[in-house]
């Protein structure tokens, strides 16, 4: 597993660039409005969404640059995300339940849940490769 760390920027050519030196990798994936970064070291999942107006779209995806659009857990088997969706909701934590999703050009099994301050956490693991960026449910577990 590896922490997911999703920000909006205001410019992603420019963030690209300084990532890429920072971490000294680059982008795993890019599409219009998106790159993924795999970092092993530390081992994080680097992902940044263009904001093109600087407020979030009907999607909910994108805000201002210079925010965070969400935090995550990726995981690497379905199974670890069941596991975390039946934690979570027994330590008495609502979740969205697990979906089946296509959502930032993958397709993934995920959960949400939201901090009190509002923060989105997301568990999820990546199945297969998509090219549609706003969440679809495509099934429920």
């Amino acid at each position: 597993m590896r922490l997911q760390l999703a920000l909006n920027v205001g410019n992603l050519e420019e963030a690209v660039d300084f990532y890429s030196r920072m971490f000294g990798v680059e982008p795993a994936r890019r599409r219009p409005g998106y790159a993924n970064f795999a970092i092993d070291e530390p081992p994080l999942k680097l992902v940044l969404f263009e904001a093109s107006d600087g407020a979030a779209d009907d999607s909910g995806c994108c805000g201002p640059g210079g925010t965070i659009n969400h935090l995550g857990v990726e995981t690497e088997t379905v199974e670890q995300v069941l596991e975390a969706e039946m934690r979570l909701t027994g330590a008495g934590l609502e979740t969205t339940g697990v979906d089946d999703t296509m959502c930032c050009y993958a397709e993934k099994s995920e959960t949400w849940v939201t901090d009190p301050d509002g923060s989105r956490w997301e568990w999820y693991v990546r199945t297969g490769d998509s090219e549609v960026l706003e969440n679809v449910v495509v099934a429920s577990h």
